[in-house]
């Protein structure tokens, strides 16, 4: 996040996207979609926007289109973790404003793009109305729920050189290019390390043929190399989200591996089947 602190978002922006660039409004019933597109509106998301900090009231729930939201805890001694990560397959702002509407950490803009905005009050009244919408919310909250425990033991028991990939990875699966437009210090906050040590895990990537770093961005020349390099945690959140949201997670079509199932995932059954 640039010095100053927050960033307010500007005005919907002058070249308007489809909504259903967010896949989960894509996969939306067209009737569902129907009655919840006039409560929708296109908004600008820049770099390093903070939605919400903790304790903010939530008024919108956003949905990505390019963009890409983390969720991060932030320390009363400046440090902060990323728990969460929102993208086009899905959306932020509803758990956290289910009981009591605060947020319970700081929603920001790690990649900059475009999202669909919509009053937390009109999605409310949207899921008790529409049935096929509640149960693709309630997947949605429940995939969601199993990211955010699976990046804490993530985060406590993995070496920083795994989780790096899993981020990587999971980045790389919510845009639409090799090219991700990531700062080593935006990187090293998400990680929960020193930006030198951050600089020290790229330079291996890129000297073992995974990665490129370039100015404004790392490129991922070796996504098979770097989806084996990662912890199973990156497996077991990717095929959670596919078996509760089907067609809402980006298909792994730039891996070799030939196989929709996650390279760890696919490992660990592979191993439990021999037992």
């Amino acid at each position: 996040m640039p010095p100053g602190g927050r960033r307010s978002l500007f005005a919907p922006t002058e070249t308007p996207r489809d909504h259903r660039a967010n896949r989960f409004l894509a996969a939306l019933d067209p009737d569902d979609f129907a009655l919840l597109e006039p409560e929708l509106e296109i908004v600008d998301l820049p770099r390093g926007t903070v939605l919400y900090d903790t304790g903010d009231p939530i008024r919108n729930a956003y949905f990505p289109h390019d963009a890409i939201v983390s969720l991060v805890g932030a320390m009363e001694d400046g440090r902060m973790v990323e728990v969460a990560l929102f993208g086009r397959e899905g959306f932020c702002g509803y758990l956290g404003a289910l009981v009591n509407r605060e947020a319970f950490g700081r929603y920001v803009v790690q990649i900059p793009g475009t999202g669909s905005r919509i009053n937390i009050e009109r999605l409310h009244e949207a899921i008790r109305c529409l049935p096929a919408l509640r149960r693709q919310v309630f997947s949605y909250s429940d995939a969601l729920l199993a990211q955010a425990f699976q990046a804490v033991a993530c985060n406590a028991i993995h070496p920083v050189e795994a989780r790096c990939c899993r981020w990587l990875l999971s980045t790389h699966d919510r845009v639409d290019q090799d090219t991700l437009p990531l700062t080593h210090e935006f990187l090293s906050e998400m990680l929960g390390v020193q930006r030198s040590t951050l600089s020290a895990i790229l330079r291996s990537f890129q000297t073992s043929g995974l990665i490129v770093q370039q100015r404004g961005g790392i490129v991922v020349t070796d996504r098979p190399a770097l989806e084996r390099a990662a912890c199973e945690c990156y497996g077991r959140i990717r095929y959670h989200f596919e078996k509760l949201l089907p067609g809402t997670y980006a298909p792994l079509h730039r891996s070799a591996l030939g196989t929709a199932t996650p390279p760890a995932l696919l490992a660990s059954s592979t191993a439990k089947t021999r037992l």
